[in-house]
């Protein structure tokens, strides 16, 4: 015979002072563990939505990133005549050489400064990267020092705003255009010619970073890497634009979400801490009551899932307020350090619902263990004793 669950909720909305204090501490930990979940996610949204499924990067055989590739001018010419790569109505390979230089800018709003990563790219770049528009402006004339920046770029940094005259590396540059990158990781870029930016920064001429392809179909990925693959020209290495930038969210990404464990971790003992108290607290006033439900036949297993139950109700109260309060962050936009490229990238806080979810399960994980004990106690109560005190 089973405790109605009307007895523990009850219990619960009667003592609801110094249940309190359990409920809220669930709720603490629920808020702080789905919002360190929610930071890695949105940082890995972001630069994930920097790749494109029809775009392929090429870069030096054995190179991590763009940062510590090179590839000749003469290789570069070699892909472009790769089966595979997308033509448009000229005949002209849809490839942009692309240059990467991580530079160091004053903050709009402080005297700080920041790192940026400066990308110099051909004027084929917004055909290739067609999620990537011109907002405001105009994109830049090659051959000049103009700039392009991405729309978090524009508000982040001192003079970057459209018809801005930024100075730095020597030179004195005009933004002429900012862009919409779709939240990807290009709205925190700055873009300039290539030829121009290798010569701002002394780079030989026939050197870029790396290669963007633009293919004909998503299934020519494997013809493409396959051809240069073979060519005893090449020493290079072939990924698409999607996995490129998947893999480089993953290691910040990580970072984020162990730490954000840790502390949940550490919150959640505190927690689990005040349920245990909360519990034997309710039983030591509840003796009298749980004398009387054993003299009345109910069994050990019965009184031990009933008060696991209650505390499983005061847990879930807590996991609920504790997600109520972190829904605002979502779309709350900071920034951070890309430890593959050491320039900071913004992005926007991301809580969906599989991380709601999971905020329950670790409340409802809370309750379990912080309600066992309690429970277990409450079975083995001295009856008669405590029917004494009637």
């Amino acid at each position: 015979m089973a405790i109605p669950l009307i007895y523990n909720i009850r219990s619960v909305s009667v003592r609801w002072v110094s249940t309190s204090v359990a409920v809220f501490g669930i709720a603490g930990v629920v808020t702080v563990f789905v919002a360190m979940l929610a930071m890695a996610q949105g940082f890995q949204a972001t630069l994930v939505a920097s790749g494109s499924p029809l775009n392929a990067m090429v870069r030096r055989g054995g190179a991590n990133s763009e940062m510590d590739s090179a590839l000749p001018l003469e290789q570069i010419r070699i892909v472009a005549d790769a089966p595979g790569v997308m033509r448009d109505e000229h005949g002209n390979a849809l490839i942009s050489p692309e240059v990467v230089i991580v530079v160091s800018l004053p903050l709009r709003n402080s005297n700080d400064r920041a790192l940026v990563q400066m990308r110099g790219v051909s004027p084929r770049a917004l055909t290739i990267r067609d999620m990537v528009k011109v907002s405001r402006g105009r994109f830049f004339t090659p051959g000049l020092t103009e700039l392009v920046v991405g729309a978090n770029a524009a508000k982040a940094y001192r003079d970057f705003h459209l018809g801005g005259q930024p100075r730095f590396a020597g030179r004195q540059w005009t933004v002429v255009g900012v862009l919409d990158a779709q939240g990807s990781a290009f709205d925190s870029e700055i873009w300039a010619d290539a030829e121009i930016l290798k010569q701002t920064y002394k780079k030989p001429e026939h050197l870029f970073q790396s290669a963007t392809v633009r293919l004909s179909s998503r299934e020519s990925f494997g013809v493409f890497r396959q051809a240069l693959a073979r060519d005893p020209r090449l020493s290079v290495q072939v990924e698409r634009e999607l996995d490129y930038y998947e893999r480089q969210s993953q290691a910040v990404a990580t970072i984020i979400r162990v730490l954000g464990v840790m502390v949940a971790v550490v919150m959640g003992i505190g927690a689990i801490f005040a349920a245990l108290n909360t519990m034997y607290s309710s039983i030591a006033a509840r003796s009298r009551e749980i004398a009387t439900i054993r003299a009345l036949g109910f069994s050990e297993v019965s009184i031990i899932v009933s008060f696991v139950c209650e505390s499983l109700f005061i847990a879930l109260i807590g996991g609920i307020i504790g997600c109520i309060a972190v829904i605002p962050i979502n779309g709350y936009s900071t920034s951070t350090i890309n430890w593959q490229t050491f320039s900071s990238i913004a992005f926007s806080f991301k809580v969906t619902p599989v991380l709601l979810v999971q905020g329950m399960l670790f409340a409802l994980f809370m309750g379990l263990l912080g309600g066992i004990p309690p429970a277990v106690r409450a079975a083995r109560l001295p009856v008669v004793v405590a029917l004494r005190e009637l």
